[in-house]
């Protein structure tokens, strides 16, 4: 029996033996998934990875009723580009996606590549996206372009407004969409944790009868930090722990639910973040603990991200996993479980579905996971235990004062060599054993030159065969 289909029958056995008093439906052997995704908020930044700083009681329960994977990583350390491969399973530049695209952008993700859910729609799910898209600012590239039924929530980043600390005058006042429909502009952030979590509920609610998928994508924490009345000057900790305090007590809100209408052992739970914290701003930035650097860099800080997924009764409690995998497995993985057909365009993920159900004895599904920045470049790779990273010029936090108070301090530049660091000896990155290991280099070396051949890299002025175009506006379809 293939893999993918034994993967399916188990899955299908086991939660049938969970609702087997209750004689389900057969849409029941699909699970619900309810994805959120945090912006800016770090690997270290919940209590479950070791914050010191931050409490964070219902993500600490949620991982230990499921599994927590230590070596989870985005495609690229930016918003735009790593929530492009989230939605696609596909590394972000395959798609001439890159960055952050602000107002101007006249591009967005292509209409004909596939979403999860375009994906999970012929299954007979119901889809909703609720908070920050940042694929596309343009109606043709909005979510409701690609196959969700419904959106409420801002295109771009929260911080692409007229109150910018360091870009007044720059950006115009932000935009709040419901579906495609323009219905507010500067929208007051201290209600958008709450309120984007009081609209998926009312989603879950009102397809409680059929599988659905929920895609709540926080604008939160990003700079500028909001928390509601009720978090605001409560945690003790400083305007950044109010507003993960607030995070954490709306996904449990979301969770409540869940228990309220019975859905809780029919629905996957995702959490994860869209990168690494934006270090610059200090007091207002995430916690990345022993990981290296942070946002806009390919070091873990920047791209390591927190990540538990549970399922009662199919993925075991208090599971944990150091396979490395990434967040463009996200798509195939809920494609397996939901018996949906996979794109047939190339994809670069791959299912997680098997580690899901035996996180102890499973291997991560990847000979090798690519990082990357910039336009095209590709600045770094891991295999196994080893991080590679290849020469390029990477951002870190110039000497002095740490920011305070939302206003940002600069950065310096720094190049790096062929470096290659043992992440299972230490995670930190903080020893080059490229001298070392040059066997392992060379043997790494010839896997991104496979990668290069494929998808270019800018730094080695190669282009590659197989990127595929972005979507571009035509100039009649201007917003």
């Amino acid at each position: 029996m293939p893999r993918s289909l034994a993967v399916i029958c188990l899955v299908a056995v086991l939660i049938g033996s969970a609702y087997a008093q209750s004689a389900p439906e057969p849409t029941k052997l699909r699970p619900n998934v309810l994805l959120v995704n945090f912006d800016d908020v770090g690997w270290a930044d919940l209590g479950v990875y070791g914050s010191r700083r931050n409490r964070t009681p219902r993500l600490d329960a949620l991982a230990r009723e499921g599994l927590r994977m230590d070596s989870f990583y985005v495609s690229q350390p930016v918003c735009g580009a790593s929530r492009a491969s989230l939605m696609t399973g596909c590394y972000a530049n395959r798609l001439g996606i890159s960055g952050a695209p602000d107002h101007r952008a006249r591009w967005g993700l292509a209409p004909n590549e596939t979403t999860i859910a375009e994906a999970l729609r012929p299954r007979g799910y119901a889809s909703a996206a609720c908070g920050k898209w940042h694929l596309g600012c343009h109606r043709p590239f909005f979510p409701t372009r690609q196959g969700f039924d419904t959106w409420a929530g801002i295109p771009y980043s929260n911080d692409m407004w007229p109150l910018h600390p360091t870009a007044r005058g720059y950006y115009p006042p932000l935009p709040w969409y419901e579906d495609e429909d323009l219905t507010e502009t500067n929208p007051d952030q201290s209600g958008f944790t709450r309120d984007l979590t009081d609209r998926a509920r009312a989603f879950i609610r009102a397809n409680r009868a059929r599988p659905w998928f929920c895609y709540v994508a926080h604008p939160m924490a990003h700079v500028p930090l909001y928390a509601g009345p009720r978090f605001a000057g409560r945690s003790g900790r400083g305007l950044y722990s109010d507003v993960i305090a607030e995070l954490d007590h709306e996904t449990g809100r979301l969770l409540d639910l869940l228990e309220e209408l019975g859905l809780t052992g029919n629905t996957l739970v995702i959490i994860t973040s869209d990168n690494g914290p934006w270090l610059s701003y200090g007091d207002h930035a995430g916690e990345v603990g022993p990981l290296r650097e942070g946002k806009g860099t390919t070091f873990e800080g920047g791209v390591r991200v927190p990540a538990l997924f549970r399922w009662p009764g199919v993925i075991p409690a208090g599971s944990h996993s150091k396979a490395p995998a990434m967040n463009i497995d996200v798509l195939p993985t809920l494609a397996e479980l939901a018996g949906a057909e996979l794109p047939k365009a190339t994809l670069d993920g791959r299912s997680l579905a098997a580690l899901l159900l035996a996180p102890d004895r499973t291997p991560s599904p990847h000979e090798a996971l690519f990082f990357y920045y910039g336009r095209n470049q590709l600045q770094a790779m891991r295999a196994g235990r080893w991080k590679l990273h290849f020469p390029h010029r990477y951002r870190t936090l110039a000497p002095g004062p740490a920011a305070r108070g939302g206003k940002p301090v600069a950065y310096r530049h720094l190049m790096t060599g062929i470096e290659l660091y043992d992440l299972e000896r230490d995670i930190g990155e903080p020893r080059d054993l490229a001298k070392v290991h040059p066997e392992v280099v060379g043997r790494m070396q010839a896997q991104a030159r496979r990668m290069r051949e494929e998808l270019g890299d800018e730094l080695e002025d190669q282009t590659g065969r197989a990127r595929r175009p972005v979507g571009r506006l035509p100039d009649e379809n201007r917003r």
